[in-house]
């Protein structure tokens, strides 16, 4: 007769339950990302579940992770990892969901919030649907930074970096760059659909200009309130959308006078309204969806 050790089996079921943990997969304009409630969880290595959790083939699949927590500063604090391990300071298409998912989940009871991010603290409007469900985000996303030394570049800290020259490979590029708290490069072509951005995202990702790396943006200019755009995210390689280079696009486009300062981006996952304010500020407004939850167990 087979004896079973009640204990062993209790303490092992234990076990298995708190490696267990709660996501949800949430997507703004594409740029999807695994999110975790750390107001009831904590994560000790999110550089190596990033990872993990980021394989689209044996995991969940995404773009990265992000931890929605407590701040002593902000109603909320976000904290993004690509889906290389890196760490950002800040993804304007995940604070969105963020802050859907802290209204949606009863974290936050008001729809306009702050958000504790590497790149400051950022304030949030919250539009819900007929359910009372968020499903639009209007995000002051702060003064773009211009200067080599914000962004940061190689070169004179005080200058601005409009069309200037870059060589990557057997190109020499017109790149316009900015910080929305992390670096962006945007360059301007004729065709975006049909530009190579796999053959020279990565490179000037990680062009010597760039001692961070850098995001790479590029865009085709179709009105002047109107751009579509394709990106090479560092750390993650080309997504369907990016929030923070987004906002880099409408002021390298206010700079280059390509544009006025309110445009429709059309991204590979969906559009965002941009605004660059007569005040300073950059403002984005875009969807925050949803997709599912669940529970995994990290290996």
């Amino acid at each position: 007769m087979l004896k079973f050790d009640d204990e062993a089996i209790t303490n092992q079921l234990e076990r298995m339950v708190l490696n267990v943990m709660k996501f949800a997969k949430m997507h703004g304009a594409g740029n999807d990302y695994v999110y975790l409630n750390c107001f009831e969880a904590e994560v000790e290595d999110p550089v190596a579940l990033a990872i993990e959790v980021s394989n689209r083939n044996f995991a969940i699949g995404s773009d990265g992770l992000i931890l929605i927590m407590p701040s002593k500063v902000a109603d909320v604090r976000m904290r993004m990892f690509n889906s290389d391990g890196s760490e950002s300071e800040m993804c304007g298409n995940g604070i969105r969901c963020v802050a859907k998912y802290a209204y949606d989940h009863g974290i936050v009871d008001k729809k306009e919030i702050t958000a504790e991010t590497g790149a400051g603290i950022l304030t949030l409007q919250l539009y819900t649907n007929e359910r009372n469900k968020v499903d639009r985000v209007r995000v002051n996303m702060g003064r773009p930074r211009l200067t080599r030394g914000e962004i940061p570049m190689t070169g004179n800290p005080d200058e601005q970096v409009v069309a200037a020259e870059i060589r990557a490979l057997d190109r020499t590029f017109h790149v316009t760059c900015a910080s929305l708290g992390n670096p962006h490069c945007v360059i301007f072509v004729d065709n975006v659909e049909e530009f190579p951005v796999a053959k020279y995202g990565p490179v000037i990702e990680r062009h010597d200009a760039f001692p961070n790396r850098t995001n790479v943006e590029f865009v085709e200019i179709i009105s002047p309130t109107e751009v579509k755009q394709r990106t090479w995210e560092r750390g993650s390689g080309e997504t369907l959308a990016c929030g923070t280079g987004a906002s880099a696009v409408v002021v390298a486009c206010v700079l280059n006078n390509l544009t006025e300062r309110c445009i429709l981006n059309h991204l590979s996952g969906g559009d965002l309204e941009m605004e660059w304010g007569e005040d300073g500020m950059v403002y984005m407004t875009g969807p925050a969806v949803q997709v599912f939850e669940g529970t995994y167990d990290p290996q």
